[in-house]
């Protein structure tokens, strides 16, 4: 028994009220670590908004200082810190994150849209990789040509 899988990972421009507009979408393997995918794509100028995955001090300055880029994450704890410090920057903590995952939620919804119209997580009879290549682009075809008509 085989099992193939896939993640797709977008970038697209916030746009309140409606979906977000996809610049870019990449497919990689299931295994494939998220913040490696971001740490590839070098788009200058610009705010990222991602999950905690992508909180990394190291491509932060990296972005900063090559690309004049920002990425932008809820605040992940950090392991063995003191109580005292948990409680003293919580409230700022959890309104920053508040603000990141509201921009982040359209986002999500671009993927659950995607799902929703496409079933595009039905892949039963799929039984090899170019099968499934196949399967995912004709699924994200027919998605945009849907939301163009």
């Amino acid at each position: 028994m085989y099992y193939y899988g896939l993640k797709l990972h977008a970038l697209a421009f916030h746009r309140p009220d409606h979906l977000p507009f996809p610049e870019s979408i990449v497919f990689t393997p299931a295994s494939e670590n998220d913040l490696n995918v971001h740490k590839q794509n070098r788009i200058p100028n610009r705010s990222f908004f991602g999950d905690k995955i992508y909180r990394d001090a190291e491509l932060s300055k990296d972005m900063a200082r090559i690309s004049n880029s920002r990425i932008l994450t809820p605040v992940k704890a950090v392991k063995n810190q003191a109580q005292v410090l948990i409680q003293r920057d919580k409230a700022a903590n959890d309104l920053y994150s508040r603000a990141v995952s509201a921009i982040r939620q359209s986002i999500e919804s671009l993927f659950n849209w995607i799902i929703e119209k496409t079933d595009i997580q039905r892949a039963s009879k799929v039984r090899s990789t170019r099968g499934l290549l196949v399967h995912v682009f004709g699924r994200i075809a027919a998605a945009f040509i849907f939301l163009i008509f």
